[in-house]
């Protein structure tokens, strides 16, 4: 058996060229929304950070569910402000979005941007609406981590099922194949600690939903992470599934959350419809 080059298939910056360019696009299209959508965006604090607030795009007629979308960038790069036009698409649909930002490796640790994560999402529970997670790349393996969470360790008057649907996409949720690589150096994970934030190995929710989406063309080791943990949760007993998305690659891939017709747009606002019942 051939062995599997963990860092040709994890870093995509090097598999994708345009990778620089579609950031730079990220920057500007998320600048122009907030600027179009200033007078219905919040700003939320959940810690005392500089990092650790939470802007909050409100629908034209607020109320419902909100999904709170969590960014990428391996637990070490980029913040909020690239991604506020990943909420265009649910505003259209009258779904109001929670971005957040989290401090990052290797000031922080993996384990540390969890609980920041769990931090913003108490904080969004005190707004009293149902709550629904997503996030793209490290904000996937994020995303997984707020669903098999028990709330009530993290504050007793919350519900233990606080998150019951969670829409992951191109996550990483088992970090164990980076220790090896260079994207180890900033995340300084060895074997026990990379099992220990990777949600494929923790117990599974005990209900709720997991769609994991990734791009089509995105590595054969991204594939198998989605479809993987889809599997090991669905036969855990809740609801799975994996939605590969046709010719996308890791940075494409959300795309379809700008655009309120697409079929990612969707499937979070059927989700959001559908929470909290």
């Amino acid at each position: 058996m051939t062995a599997i080059d963990f860092e040709a298939e994890y870093n995509n910056r090097a598999r994708v060229p345009e990778s620089g360019e579609i950031i730079a696009a990220w920057a500007r299209d998320a600048a122009a929304y907030r600027a179009a959508r200033a007078g219905h965006m919040r700003t939320l604090r959940y810690g005392s950070g500089e990092r650790h607030g939470l802007d909050l795009f409100a629908a034209d007629v607020d109320g419902g569910a909100i999904v709170v979308f969590i960014h990428g960038g391996y637990w070490q790069a980029l913040d909020r402000s690239f991604f506020s036009h990943m909420a265009r698409g649910l505003n259209a649909r009258g779904v109001t979005v929670a971005v957040p930002s989290y401090d990052l490796c290797p000031q922080v640790g993996v384990a540390d941007i969890i609980t920041q994560m769990r931090a913003a999402v108490r904080e969004l529970a005190r707004l009293g609406r149902p709550l629904v997670v997503s996030g793209h790349s490290a904000g996937g393996q994020l995303a997984a981590c707020l669903l098999a969470t028990d709330w009530t360790t993290v504050d007793p008057g919350l519900p233990a099922d606080l998150i019951t649907s969670a829409y992951a996409i191109s996550g990483v949720f088992d970090l164990g194949p980076l220790v090896g690589t260079s994207l180890n150096g900033a995340l300084r994970l060895d074997a026990e600690g990379a099992r220990a934030v990777s949600p494929r190995h923790w117990t599974p929710p005990r209900r709720g939903i997991l769609d994991a989406a990734v791009g089509g063309a995105e590595s054969d080791e991204f594939l198998r992470q989605s479809r993987d943990m889809a599997e090991v949760w669905g036969a855990a007993g809740i609801a799975t599934r994996f939605e590969p998305v046709p010719g996308a690659n890791h940075f494409t891939v959300i795309a379809p959350l700008a655009d309120p017709d697409s079929g990612m747009t969707a499937r979070l606002a059927t989700l959001a419809a559908h929470a909290g019942r």
